[in-house]
């Protein structure tokens, strides 16, 4: 208990596109004045009890000597600077332009443009730089929202102990959609940084799963909802969003009668003018009501609110025209001397006589076409104190998994929702009585505090891990590929067969590793081949079995059972140029620093050089190798020397197979490459659609593989199941000629 108090009281930083308040430029110079919104209200009390430090845009773009006035604030508050030039991009742009309308699936409505998308990733460094020059150890750094997806990945390149959680307050979108996105891998691996992921309803968690997953290869845990991203396991959990329900309900109470509300029945609509609230097709909708029953006609008023939003984009100019139109073509098909059908504000309403509107509507009309859960469905029920109302919700809305009471609806079925509010309209007191006193019932208990606290509960909490990588896993992933054909599986093995070490000498094969590959070996339909940047005989005295395929140096040298001898025809033109080059590398002096020699190539380690002193160092080490002639490539804590020959363990994984099984060996063999550096990468992008492929490790860079595996472990998992795996009868003789 102590404990959980204790993680309670940790002070947090709060990274939001927007500030706690908006910044104006008036005849004073800046003025402040406090945010609207759920977000500012749930939080400022959360930061005033724990400390911590609000991050986020002021909204405009401050003068180089302009500094907001900060003085007496409760916590702090750390404003990032965005041009007006980068607002457009990475705010009005990708922010709004791409990730908005593809998150509520309407893709049609998205645009892929570059320059946003740099933009969006520039400014979302700068929000991560601000909350690492304002973390402390023991913060939980909450990140919010699509404006800020890259930032937790940004921050914890920075901070790699740091507690990041995320929170999407709009949908996320099923995997079909997602997939559109240019750049939808880096916006997993932004997310994935974080140790907690939070969304509204569960949906929206299994369609992240379902994109990891596919997208990424990475592991998952539907039953406990985790991600094993490479040695990390990452939570992922709902967290449905409530309102202020006392201040609402208070606001309720004190509300005098609204003037709106006169001896028709009103249906209400509260929006914000946006094309995914879906305020033409309630128009629509309303007026198939009137076609359909016309008892309704001069007893019934469609009152919608539509609150001006982004109205310098085209987008939302003209939808603000299509709803004119909608509205004026109603009302002049129907309206009498005396009524109009529709009244329709185009503007904001102060709060406490919305909430009159709320308390005296007979029927609340929430209707988007989709939602990541929509407040005002909660707001109007929250506002039901005297006679009861109805809430008519779409089933594209979050709120719909829990508030089960409403007549929900398809909104692009007109005809489903004239047929709701005919039966909404119609309804008896006592079932109207009893849904919403559910939904009130529902929304007291489940209110905005209790989702703060549930978040940074569930933030604060050890993480749990996912089990190790199971057979039946691999079954399922690479059972039915390899059913009937030969298997070839490359293997590196630094990292992959072996942990890494601080000396390659002292990366000795386990006797369970060992064994695993040995049962490959008896197998006459598995074929093993180590793929290593060790020297050829270094790397075939570490594993033994003369059984097995060894392509060392990256695969410029290859030996193996059933195998011409192979050396590369240009290697004759290095063999005497890497001694003059381990020789300059060696006259660098640093200590921890030493030059491997493999013949043709060279290995410059660095893993023992204090982090201080490595930077200038790589930079020299390339600087020398680039120099000599040959080629630099980063590896593990080590720089490569190789001759710039156009060859690499990709190149030398197909001559293996054409030499092995001829020219057609796709259509007789299926490969399994596992590799854990950055030149098994080479490997991973030469092989895609042709292999199935694993990395091993920590997930703190991008890869090219189909699949991700945590460590050596889950590779003896692997290499044990494919030699135990049920045995088919192969499509493929051993040996081919070529």
């Amino acid at each position: 208990m102590a404990k959980a108090q204790a993680e309670n009281e940790r002070p947090i930083l709060v990274l939001s596109n927007r500030l706690p308040f908006t910044v104006h430029r008036g005849s004073r110079g800046l003025e402040q004045r406090p945010s609207a919104g759920g977000l500012v209200s749930a939080l400022e009390p959360v930061l005033r009890k724990r400390g911590g430090t609000w991050i986020g845009w002021p909204g405009i773009e401050l003068q180089d000597k302009e500094q907001l006035e900060l003085e007496g604030a409760p916590y702090r508050v750390a404003p990032v600077r965005i041009t007006e030039k980068e607002a457009t991009r990475y705010y009005h742009g990708f922010s709004n332009r791409t990730l908005w309308p593809l998150f509520h699936s309407l893709h049609e409505r998205a645009r892929f443009d570059r320059r946003d998308w740099e933009t969006y990733r520039r400014v979302n460094q700068r929000f991560a730089d601000a909350a690492v020059s304002a973390y402390s150890p023991g913060d939980i750094a909450w990140v919010h929202d699509y404006h800020l997806m890259l930032t937790p990945q940004q921050m914890r390149l920075k901070v790699p102990d740091a507690q990041i959680a995320f929170f999407l307050h709009i949908p996320f979108p099923p995997y079909d959609i997602f997939r559109l996105l240019p750049w939808e891998e880096d916006l997993l691996w932004g997310l994935l940084a974080c140790d907690v992921i939070g969304f509204h309803v569960s949906g929206y968690a299994h369609n992240f799963l379902d994109c990891v997953e596919r997208r990424l290869g990475a592991r998952v845990d539907r039953e406990n909802m985790l991600v094993e991203h490479g040695d990390r396991t990452v939570q992922i959990g709902s967290f449905p969003i409530g309102i202020e329900f006392d201040l609402y309900e208070k606001q309720a109470l004190d509300a005098p009668p609204s003037k709106e509300v006169r001896h028709e029945r009103i249906v209400l609509g509260v929006d914000r003018l946006d094309y995914t609230k879906g305020i033409p097709e309630r128009i629509r909708a309303f007026e198939r009501l009137l076609e359909l029953y016309p008892d309704y006609r001069e007893e019934v008023v469609l009152l919608q609110i539509a609150v001006p939003s982004r109205s310098q984009v085209a987008e939302y100019k003209e939808l603000k025209r299509e709803i004119d139109e909608l509205v004026g073509r109603v009302n002049g098909r129907f309206a009498t001397s005396s009524w109009s059908p529709i009244r329709y504000l185009y503007r904001a309403v102060p709060q406490d006589r919305l909430a009159g509107l709320y308390r005296d509507a007979h029927v609340a009309l929430v209707t988007p076409l989709r939602d990541g859960m929509n407040l005002v469905a909660k707001e109007y029920v929250t506002c039901q104190v005297e006679d009861p109302g109805v809430l008519v919700l779409s089933r594209l809305a979050g709120a719909a998994e829990t508030m089960h009471e409403a007549l929900l609806v398809n909104p692009y079925n007109p005809d489903e929702c004239a047929e709701a509010m005919h039966r909404a309209l119609s309804m008896d007191e006592a079932e109207r009585g009893s849904r919403v006193a559910a939904l009130r019932r529902r929304e007291r208990r489940y209110n905005v505090d209790f989702w703060v606290r549930s978040f940074l509960t569930a933030a604060a909490e050890d993480r749990q891990t996912l089990r190790p990588a199971s057979h039946s896993e691999f079954e399922t992933w690479l059972g039915a590929y390899l059913s009937g054909y030969q298997c070839a599986l490359f293997l590196d093995y630094d990292g992959t067969l072996t942990p890494i070490v601080d000396h390659p000498s002292k990366a000795l094969l386990a006797d369970s590793m060992r064994s695993a590959l040995e049962a490959c070996a008896e197998r006459a339909d598995t074929d093993v081949a180590i793929v290593s940047g060790r020297k050829l005989e270094d790397v075939r005295s570490h594993v033994t079995d003369p059984r097995l395929t060894y392509a060392g140096n990256h695969g410029l040298e290859v030996s193996g059972p059933d195998l011409p001898p192979f050396r590369h025809e240009d290697l004759v033109h290095y063999l005497s140029r890497t001694d003059d080059l381990a020789k300059e590398l060696e006259r660098l002096g640093v200590e921890g620093a030493w030059t491997e020699r493999k013949g043709p190539t060279l290995t410059f380690h660095y893993r023992k050089v204090a982090e201080p002193k490595r930077d200038a160092l790589i930079e020299e080490a390339r600087s020398l190798i680039i120099a000599s002639g040959f080629q630099a490539r980063d590896a593990h804590c080590a720089v490569e020397a190789r001759p710039p020959i156009g060859w690499d363990k990709g190149r030398a994984v197909l001559h293996i197979l054409r030499s092995r099984y001829g020219r057609a060996w796709s259509e007789r063999v299926r490969v399994i490459y596992v590799g854990d550096d950055l030149t098994d990468e080479d490997a991973f992008r030469l092989l895609a659609g042709l292999a199935i492929t694993f990395r091993v490790g920590p997930a703190d860079v991008p890869t090219a593989a189909s699949r991700q595996l945590p460590n050596v472990d889950a590779v003896k998992a692997l290499v044990e199941w494919v030699g135990q795996r049920e045995t088919f009868e192969s499509h493929t003789p051993r040996l081919v000629d070529a």
